[in-house]
């Protein structure tokens, strides 16, 4: 007779898509949230009765709530379901637009950017995270690239198409289908994403030894630079681009009407650069930092030399929509590799922080500029920042390779 192994053969875990997706859908909506005035910059500011510098300081203070509140409250809300926090995340922002399509006054959008605001920082101090989570480290640049996608996805459909509707219908009909779009995004977000355990190997440590002595976390430095090469980055795009709507219907003459349609094709090419960053470049997000700034600072730099050459400028925009796209998810995914497990949470609560800092600071940057008639300094801000952080992110492979050899 023959023996027969009872022993079960291990089945790897199947990849979540069904989670991810669910948050890639809550990044959609909470990036057209955020990004939603660039788009609508005129009609806002004739409604309103302030200048479009004004509008533009609305994603400052979008973005600097977030840096304010979001380490406090995620420190706060440690111990709270990340499902849970997740469904009221989004509830919260649909609130926010629902009250700022009915604003009378500049005032009031102002207070309900700030509630928006709120919402948005805790929602990126666990989103990233989250998807971390859901997956085994060498999965986490796939998973990483699919919960942006929806961030890129809101470049491609979610702003343009808010500003065609705000165009067309009232910038007040945007905000308030965002509002809707909410309410259904956090019915998608209760039903089809899984819950997560948090730090469980840091819970395990601290269960089994309360006695042993708390030791700094290596990777804590690197993170910490990685954050400081996300502000840096983010501050050049949002001085350049939170204004790009009057860069394009002033210097490169596009009619008022094709805004929508170019805001388009650029986002298409930031998801063909998400792609990249997720397959190409995603294992290797070191090497891919380094060319995506590159090529991001070259197109920006072409394109601020040929913007009055019709075919030349859309290929410099396009080549930085394209770039730029792999910019987010790289830098999410080099935070994760970077970190230490127990400290993620606490990682991307920080990353929350200083990318949030780049866009405040990026858009009062480029609304000081713009206000003084600097338009066309702006391109040339954003190169020059963005050489710095090619720099930094050099630094940064120095660090962690030195820590993989006292590792060994």
């Amino acid at each position: 007779m023959t023996a027969t192994s009872t022993t079960p053969v291990p089945v790897a875990p199947k990849f979540p898509w069904t989670g991810l997706i669910a948050l890639a859908t809550a990044t959609f909506l909470s990036v057209t949230s955020e990004m939603i005035p660039t788009g609508l910059l005129p009609d806002m500011s004739a409604s309103l009765g302030v200048s479009e510098a004004q509008i533009g300081l609305l994603v400052t203070v979008f973005a600097f709530t977030v840096v304010l509140t979001s380490a406090p409250l995620t420190a706060l809300t440690k111990r709270w379901s990340r499902h849970g926090l997740l469904i009221g995340i989004l509830v919260v922002l649909g609130l926010s637009n629902a009250l700022t399509a009915i604003a009378p006054s500049y005032e009031f959008v102002v207070g309900s950017r700030i509630l928006g605001g709120i919402a948005h920082g805790m929602f990126w101090s666990i989103v990233g995270a989250y998807a971390g989570h859901l997956v085994p480290k060498e999965q986490i640049g796939r998973a990483v690239s699919i919960t942006l996608a929806g961030g890129t996805l809101a470049f491609v459909l979610g702003v343009p198409l808010g500003t065609f509707a705000g165009h067309v219908f009232g910038w007040r009909l945007s905000f308030g289908i965002i509002a809707a779009l909410m309410f259904v995004g956090a019915l998608v977000v209760w039903r089809f994403l899984p819950a997560v355990e948090r730090d469980e190997d840091a819970v395990g440590v601290r269960r089994r030894d309360r006695t042993a002595p708390k030791r700094r976390d290596r990777t804590v430095p690197a993170v910490i630079m990685v954050c400081l090469i996300a502000a840096v980055t983010m501050v050049g795009h949002y001085a350049f681009y939170t204004f790009v709507v009057p860069f394009l219907t002033g210097p490169m003459g596009v009619p008022a009407g094709n805004v929508g349609a170019l805001l388009f094709v650029y986002g298409i090419a930031g998801a063909g650069g998400l792609l990249l960053a997720g397959s190409v470049l995603g294992p290797r997000p070191q090497l891919g930092l380094l060319l995506a700034l590159g090529v991001t600072g070259v197109s920006v730099a072409a394109l601020a030399l040929v913007y009055a050459q019709p075919v030349a400028a859309l290929i410099a925009f396009l080549l930085w929509g394209l770039a730029f796209g792999a910019l987010p998810p790289l830098l999410q995914t080099r935070l994760l590799h970077t970190s230490s497990a127990a400290f993620r949470d606490t990682a991307s609560a920080l990353y929350t922080t200083s990318f949030n800092v780049g866009i405040g600071g990026g858009a009062l940057l480029g609304s000081l500029i713009f206000d003084a008639g600097g338009l066309m300094l702006l391109p040339w801000c954003y190169v020059g920042l963005l050489v710095v952080s090619v720099v930094l992110v050099a630094i940064v492979g120095r660090m962690t390779r030195r820590h993989d050899v006292v590792a060994v």
